[in-house]
């Protein structure tokens, strides 16, 4: 039981270390992203932050009762660790080194392992699964921005 409460503790921990790294290098580049050219149907700011932490707190739920019931595998956890380096990474490159092109890279990539991240939870757990849908949909909106801010600038 210990073993578990140690793998919950460290996953959740994940999850909020992604954020948290995340944070900040969209910080530091925040007034470069806000001088961009950005097409005439954006997300409205506010909504952004809204559905990121809507997206880590799915994640540490699903961590919790995931491990909890066993229903993480190896395979699971091997995605969820690259999703969340794809998503600190695109951070980095798309806000603090201000790299359009890098960044819809990243961001594609991140969309495609999302992908398969979901089609491997619903495998194993599928009512976790469709709340967790929200996210390679999340990462679709977020590529077509990405891909926009790089056609107008």
């Amino acid at each position: 039981m210990e073993n578990k409460n140690l793998k919950i503790i460290l996953s959740i921990g994940g999850v909020l270390l992604v954020a948290i790294i995340g944070s900040i290098f969209v910080n530091l580049g925040i007034d470069w992203f806000e001088s961009l050219n950005k097409p005439s149907e954006w997300v409205p700011n506010i909504i952004i932050p809204i559905v990121w932490t809507v997206i880590y707190v799915l994640f540490a739920i699903y961590l919790y009762f995931g491990i909890k019931n066993d229903r993480i595998n190896k395979e699971i956890t091997a995605l969820l660790i690259v999703n969340g380096l794809l998503n600190v990474l695109w951070c980095l490159v798309f806000f603090t080194l201000n790299s359009l092109l890098w960044g819809l890279i990243v961001i594609i990539l991140n969309l495609i392992v999302g992908a398969i991240l979901l089609t491997e939870m619903h495998e194993r757990d599928k009512f976790f699964s469709y709340f967790l849908t929200i996210y390679p949909l999340w990462l679709s909106i977020a590529s077509c921005l990405n891909l926009a801010c790089w056609i107008l600038n």
